[in-house]
C-alpha cells in the first residue's frame, strides 16, 4: 500500500468547498472521481484545510493510499487530463505511510486580499471595501493576536473541536496601491476563523469596533461580539508547512 501526496491549486469560485458533501461539486469529490478513473479503485482523498465554499487554494496538500504502481507522472497527468481547469495538480510524490495531510501539518499559511477600488478582474479574488480605513490600526489588531489566543470568538458556532487553541506565528496587512493583503500563519486555524478576523480588523480600520475592545472580544469566548465574516472570495490557501 503506497501513500501518495498531492500539492494542489483550485479556484473555488464555482465549488462548495473542498470536502465531499451531497448539495454541490466540492473539490474532494471531483479528485476522487478523477482517479476513480485513472487507478481502477476508490481511494479516500484527505485534504490539509477543509477550505468553504469560494474560499481558493494556491498550496492545498491532500493524500491518499493507494495499491497502483503508476508512476508519479502518469497520476498527475492523469489528473490533469480530467479534472476541470478550475483544479490544478502541481506535484505528485510519495510519503511515509503515517502521513496524514492534516494531522501531519506543523503550520499553514492564509492570504486575504481586499480591494479599495472595484475590480472585475479581482471580483472572485477579492473583498471590494469602500470604507475608508485606518490601516495603522488594522496592523496593530493583527499584531494583538499573535501568539497562543482563544479564538472561539472567531470560530462559527457549533464547530465541533475539542478546544479553541491556535498559536499564530505571524500576521501582517501589506498595503500596494489600492489593494491591502493580509497574510496570516498559524498552527492550526478554526472553522471561518480567518474570515471572521479580517471582518473585525476592517470593523476596526473603519471605527465601528475600537482597538481596545479587541481583548474583550477575545476573552469573551463568544462569536457575536466579534465582527463580521468577511467573504470568502479573497481568501486563499496558500501553504501548508510539515
Amino acid at each position: 500500500m503506497r501513500n501518495i501526496r498531492l500539492l494542489i491549486e483550485y479556484d473555488g469560485t464555482n465549488y462548495v468547498g473542498w470536502q465531499r458533501q451531497d448539495n454541490g461539486k466540492n473539490i474532494q469529490g471531483a479528485i476522487e472521481s478523477a482517479l476513480h478513473q485513472i487507478l481502477q479503485e476508490k481511494v479516500n482523498v484527505i485534504g490539509a484545510g477543509r477550505t468553504d465554499a469560494g474560499v481558493h487554494a494556491r498550496g492545498q496538500t491532500a493524500n491518499f493510499r493507494t495499491e497502483t504502481k503508476l508512476d508519479f507522472l502518469s497520476i498527475k497527468g492523469g489528473l490533469n487530463g480530467l479534472l476541470a481547469e478550475d483544479i490544478v495538480v502541481h506535484n505528485v510524490d510519495e510519503v511515509p505511510h503515517d502521513f496524514h495531510a492534516r494531522y501531519s501539518a506543523k503550520e499553514r499559511l492564509y492570504s486575504y486580499t481586499i480591494t479599495r477600488n472595484p475590480s472585475a478582474l479581482l471580483r472572485n479574488y477579492s473583498w471590494y471595501v469602500k470604507y475608508s480605513l485606518d490601516i495603522d490600526l488594522m496592523q496593530r489588531a493583527a499584531s494583538a493576536i499573535t501568539g497562543t489566543h482563544d479564538f472561539e470568538s472567531f470560530c462559527k458556532a457549533n464547530s465541533d473541536v475539542g478546544n479553541h487553541f491556535c498559536t499564530v506565528s505571524s500576521a501582517i496587512w501589506l498595503e500596494e496601491d489600492s489593494l491591502l493583503r493580509f497574510t496570516i500563519s498559524a498552527d492550526r486555524f478554526l472553522h471561518g476563523m480567518v474570515r471572521a478576523l479580517v471582518g473585525t480588523m476592517v470593523d476596526i480600520g473603519r471605527g465601528y469596533i475600537q482597538f481596545d475592545d479587541l481583548i474583550n472580544i477575545l476573552a469573551k469566548k463568544n462569536r457575536s461580539v466579534a465582527g463580521m465574516a468577511a467573504p470568502a472570495r479573497g481568501l486563499i490557501l496558500e501553504k501548508i508547512t510539515y
